[in-house]
């Protein structure tokens, strides 16, 4: 079976939609859907059930996937392994990092990278750090620039590149902005607009606010801290962002006792083969302070 037909079949069972699988592997919606449709005829039976808009797996698809997967994984673990016979840094590199990192931290790096390595194809997604952590468990991605999960995951491997400080911030013109000498129970009287539940993000700014004794009243949530920061600015509530967002638009707010910082930094799987381009990008990386 062509490895083609196999990772397109992969990405629609993932995404459980053609359109994402397409969007996933820069092609267009006819091409995955002509892969999928060869591979059925290969094997002689239907992976997907397609009915409207919904796409499930069949008995045969369900069977499939996963040797599918291991296939593919074997032919990267090779891939990555046969790079370390050769002084060349080239191949495909796939990395998945989050809009913040990819917007503000990894630029200059990623710039050194290409310059110097002119030969490698770099395959880069954006992402929520949680996401991109389990893609690279999975073998879908080599490696990760996340903001780090709290506590260690198994198999994963990081490593600290960026201290993030995170501060309370407000609009200049919002009431806690105001206040000459803010507390806790301050921020308990006004909304705020925090990172989503499900982020890293979201999970130390929680951690920090009860372990004072604060449940914070939350209006909105979201994964996009630019979003956050427009939200906060214009003064919809209170927030919790990264010290160097921190512009004329916001205040930082002073709370007593209240200190949060994340880390930021490179993730990938403890027992599989690190590429040459991998290794070229992760001897880029700044060294944490």
């Amino acid at each position: 079976m062509d490895t083609q037909l196999l990772n397109a079949f992969v990405e629609v069972a993932d995404h459980a939609s053609f359109t994402r699988a397409a969007d996933s592997l820069h092609l267009s919606q006819p091409a995955i859907s002509k892969r999928v449709t060869t591979l059925e005829q290969q094997i002689g039976a239907p992976l997907f059930d397609r009915i409207g808009r919904q796409i499930t797996l069949t008995d045969a698809g369900r069977a499939l996937l996963p040797y599918a997967r291991k296939t593919l994984q074997d032919i990267e673990d090779a891939r990555r392994a046969l790079s370390q016979l050769t002084t060349q840094v080239s191949g495909r590199l796939s990395i998945g990092t989050s809009h913040h990192i990819g917007l503000h931290r990894l630029p200059p790096v990623l710039r050194e990278f290409t310059e110097r390595y002119p030969d490698v194809d770099l395959d880069l997604h954006f992402m929520d750090s949680e996401i991109a952590c389990e893609a690279v468990l999975s073998g879908r991605l080599e490696l990760g620039i996340v903001t780090l999960p709290l506590a260690p995951i198994p198999n994963l491997d990081t490593c600290a590149v960026w201290h993030d400080p995170l501060a309370v911030v407000a609009a200049p013109t919002h009431p806690l902005a105001r206040l000459r000498r803010p507390q806790l129970g301050d921020l308990a009287a006004h909304p705020a607009v925090l990172p989503d539940a499900a982020t890293y993000t979201h999970r130390i700014v929680r951690q920090a606010l009860q372990h004072l004794g604060l449940e914070p009243r939350v209006r909105l949530a979201t994964n996009y801290l630019e979003t956050l920061k427009m939200l906060a600015g214009i003064g919809l509530g209170w927030s919790v962002l990264p010290l160097s967002m921190v512009d004329a638009t916001l205040k930082v707010i002073h709370i007593p006792g209240l200190r949060m910082q994340r880390s930021l930094g490179s993730a990938r799987h403890r027992h599989r083969a690190v590429s040459r381009a991998a290794q070229a990008l992760l001897d880029l990386l700044p060294t944490a302070p």
